[in-house]
């Protein structure tokens, strides 16, 4: 016998919730084929088989809460029945047809009352497209809540999840000097839609305020000239890619400079522990990427020992998987410093804010054509502004200014980065 368990899920996550089991009690199953789907406040995460057998035995049910390192199933030796094929809908196929034998089974009533939270309601049993998972379903019913209540959940099909019942049972109750009024929200306007914000929406809502409400924030700025950047890409472009099977992109200009003024700058790539400031003799650069369910930050770890295509196939690698819901939650955790590329989508400033605990996070912007003074005269040049959001607790302004002059010199002047100055 074989043990299922919670892998580890990642930096300050403890807990998920079983979004789906995707092999039956008794179904075969390969080495490495996935098994089960958890479902985290950051992403969804599958368990594959740690090696080839029969599922024995489900110990954690769709919707339960589980910690890492807890039980989720067996397997046992051999060869059980192959997966079964999912059955045409009976009510699609003959719609007028009753059993014909056994017990009636009563489906049950929709809920038409209001029901107050959280307590002193009878428990209530949802039909609508938003049915609560099995964990979700016992604690509603614990609460006295309603389906209607809560809304779409986070959970596959908008089903609702015991994170969902929780954040519900968070939010402040009316006063109780004014009993007559209601707790809800008010009521939807014409041209109005009300959308229940997903667990990982509501995941980054938190930890952006936390950023605010800790860090003494501070954002310099500064311009980059283009020019040299972009002929040296349109130069070696179709080299480069026809060498290492991918395109050479302005971002690796970037990474590769932060990687440089980080080495200059330590304390850039630090972060506070206590009462205590912990250097780092590595640089793990978060490239911000967005996808279907928000923004992520997954990690380039090592960056300092990459090269230009090292950089560009793993940040084109990670932008793919994003897109495709499949970023393994590892791939988020341990970064010491953000870059943010507001560009893509036409931003020509922002003021990034910093993804804790880490002490910097430099923004990209459009790269827009003015008018610049040359050597006295005026010419046109592409220009990007940069910025550079830092902890002034840890890092000084001397030493912020000065590092995003650094990261200009180097993409104004690549030559700088292989030569290591």
């Amino acid at each position: 016998m074989t043990e299922i368990l919670v892998p580890t899920l990642g930096e300050s996550v403890t807990t998920a919730t079983v979004a789906r089991w995707l092999k039956k009690v008794g179904e075969s199953v390969a080495a490495d084929e996935p098994l089960v789907e958890l479902e985290t406040d950051k992403v969804t995460v599958e368990v594959n088989a740690p090696s080839a057998g029969t599922v024995e035995s489900i110990s954690a049910d769709e919707g339960a809460e589980v910690e890492v390192g807890g039980l989720l199933g067996t397997l046992g030796a051999g060869a059980g029945a192959p997966a079964a094929k999912p059955a045409a809908p009976a009510a699609a196929a003959t719609p007028a047809a009753a059993p014909a034998s056994g017990p009636k089974v009563e489906e049950p009533k929709p809920v038409t009352g209001p029901v107050s939270r959280p307590g002193g309601a009878e428990p209530t049993t949802a039909t609508s497209a938003h049915a609560p998972l099995p964990a979700a379903a016992k604690m509603m019913a614990e609460k006295g809540v309603s389906a209607d209540q809560i809304g779409a959940g986070s959970a596959k099909d908008g089903r609702i999840a015991k994170g969902d019942v929780l954040d519900f049972l968070a939010r402040p109750a009316a006063p109780s000097a004014a009993p007559a009024a209601k707790a809800a929200p008010r009521a939807a306007e014409a041209g109005e839609e009300r959308v229940k914000m997903t667990r990982l929406r509501l995941t980054i809502a938190r930890r952006l305020k936390e950023a605010q409400n800790t860090a003494a924030m501070l954002t310099t700025f500064n311009e980059v000239d283009m020019s040299n950047a972009m002929a040296l890409r349109a130069e070696y472009k179709d080299a480069f890619e026809k060498k290492h099977g991918v395109k050479l992109g302005f971002m690796s200009f970037f990474v590769k400079a932060c990687v440089a003024a980080l080495q200059e700058f330590p304390a850039v790539n630090a972060e506070i522990s206590g009462d205590e400031i912990v250097y780092k003799q590595f640089v793990n650069m978060g490239i911000a990427v967005g996808g279907p369910s928000g923004l992520v930050v997954p990690v380039l770890r090592n960056v300092q020992d990459m090269s230009f295509a090292d950089v560009e196939k793993t940040i084109g690698d990670f932008g793919k998987r994003v897109r495709a819901g499949q970023l393994k939650l590892e791939e988020m955790a341990g970064g010491s410093f953000t870059i943010t590329n507001g560009g893509i989508y036409g931003s020509l400033m922002s003021t990034p804010i910093l993804n804790p605990p880490q002490s910097g996070i430099l923004g990209m912007h459009a790269i827009k054509e003015r008018a610049m003074v040359v050597g006295g005269k005026i010419e046109i040049r592409p220009m990007m502004y940069i910025a550079l959001s830092y902890d002034h607790r840890i890092v000084d302004g001397k030493e912020a200014v000065s590092f995003l002059v650094r990261v200009k010199e180097s993409v104004e002047d690549a030559r700088r980065l292989l030569l290591g100055l």
